[in-house]
């Protein structure tokens, strides 16, 4: 019997989505059913065996999707395997050195006793949605920081750690 994963997922303008892409389709290649869907969109947590959660960071707070997410299924999500990831400084400091969870996140860790959270470098290119992203962009401190190796290992641990049970 295959493991199935969810990687759920807040973004506004795509680049943690494709982190969410990325983990999903290193775990399928551990051969676990997996599948990445933005957060809103998940009705219901019931059907997979483990779950992974992410968000952008926006002013020191999680994606508003992701909150939500993790809020509607708690009791689920405290139930199954839980791993957590943030992405959202526009520098390489999330490359160089573990990032602790924003406050938000760390509490959502407690109650749900996740196994793990991560902040991954973020990215923010030309036609961002949002005066805040539009500003940062005209002020040159966009780019894409996420390291995809640093990605790919993450998930790949994530997918050992499931496979090994």
């Amino acid at each position: 019997m295959s493991t199935n994963v969810l990687v759920a997922y807040g973004t506004t303008n795509g680049s943690t989505a494709e982190i969410a892409e990325t983990i999903a389709e290193v775990l399928r290649t551990d051969g676990l059913t997996a599948e990445a869907l933005p957060a809103g969109a998940v009705a219901d947590v019931a059907a997979y065996d483990a779950v992974v959660v992410g968000g952008g960071l926006y002013a020191g707070h999680w994606h508003k999707d992701a909150r939500r997410f993790v809020r509607r299924h708690g009791k689920a999500l405290a139930e199954r395997p839980l791993w957590l990831f943030s992405s959202g400084p526009l520098d390489p400091s999330a490359s160089e050195r573990d990032i602790p969870p924003v406050p938000g996140v760390k509490k959502a860790m407690i109650r749900l006793d996740a196994r793990e959270h991560i902040t991954f470098g973020g990215c923010l290119r030309e036609g961002a949605k949002g005066w805040v992203a539009r500003m940062i962009l005209r002020n040159g401190r966009g780019g894409d920081f996420r390291d995809m190796e640093q990605i790919k290992a993450w998930a790949a641990r994530i997918g050992h750690e499931l496979t090994r049970v």
